[in-house]
């Protein structure tokens, strides 16, 4: 039993697919943020557009939190 406990609490080995897996959460965190900054830059008159923008924003706010962001302010 403690030899189980032993062995969890052993921080396992990157593998290759770990760091592959690690690699393209990171890749989808930038291309979600950068999508998100671009929405926030976005001005816009037309009720409409602000309408589709602030779902946009949250579906990619949903995404990245998915994925462990948090916002840094």
């Amino acid at each position: 039993m403690e030899e189980q406990q032993a062995q969890a609490a052993t921080p396992k080995p990157l593998t290759p697919d770990s760091n592959a897996e690690a690699a393209e959460r990171k890749r989808q965190r930038q291309a979600l943020e950068l999508q998100r900054e671009r929405i926030l830059s976005e001005r816009t008159s037309s009720p409409h557009r602000r309408s589709a923008l602030a779902l946009a924003l949250a579906d990619i706010e949903e995404k990245l939190a998915e994925l462990g962001w948090t916002i840094h302010m």
